[in-house]
């Protein structure tokens, strides 16, 4: 005999598999749905259908753009300069940097850092792309705007490596970031002061 109505534990166990959401919270949330008006759980319910189909990648930068944009806004404003890149994991991470209202240059997101234990080499990252990208905008300086942890260091080394003798300054954000605090969670004020005590490496 079921104790739940099969139509919430659906709900349950689709809330479940979220990242930080664990059987106790997932079930918070399926009931908050349930006892609160039914248009909010409508609302999520086509905000969440509308997801996938309604977002898409710029074709230079890889951040999110709407469906069937080839560039993203950041890229095409002529008020961004082309000629500096800051190289992010993920699209969040621009957010973050925009936040900071002390970026002009534009962005290149990874999709990911270099994780052989999480089986993420830099072939499946966005690197390549990225080289290709400093020689087709005569990109001058590249900020590496990884996370501040083994994975962002390994990853930053790797694209450095790859960059080789290109005559592009490398700079990385300032230690202003903790160890161990992804980009986007970190406050706007240690940003900026990163971004401005950005080093060379």
């Amino acid at each position: 005999m079921a104790i739940l109505p099969p139509a919430l534990t659906d709900v349950i166990d689709a809330l479940g598999t979220l990242p930080g959401v664990g059987p106790r919270t997932a079930e918070r949330y399926a009931y908050y749905l349930v006892r609160n008006d039914p248009a909010k759980a409508l609302d999520l319910a086509l905000a969440l259908k509308d997801l996938q189909g309604g977002i898409g990648y710029c074709k230079k930068t890889f951040a999110l753009v709407p469906a069937g944009q080839d560039l993203s806004d950041l890229y095409t404003d002529p008020k961004r300069d082309k000629a500096i890149v800051a190289v992010v994991a993920e699209p969040f991470d621009i957010v973050a940097l925009e936040k900071t209202g002390s970026y002009l240059g534009t962005y290149h997101v990874l999709g990911g850092l270099v994780s052989p234990i999480d089986g993420i080499g830099p072939e499946q990252l966005r690197i390549a792309e990225l080289v290709k990208r400093i020689d087709d905008d005569n990109v001058t300086e590249v900020i590496l705007a990884t996370n501040a942890s083994v994975e962002g260091e390994s990853t930053a080394l790797y694209i450095q490596k790859q960059i080789g003798d290109r005559d592009v300054l490398i700079t990385r954000l300032a230690r202003g970031l903790p160890i161990g605090v992804d980009l986007e969670y970190a406050d706007q004020i240690t940003l900026t002061r990163a971004l401005e005590g950005r080093q060379t490496l």
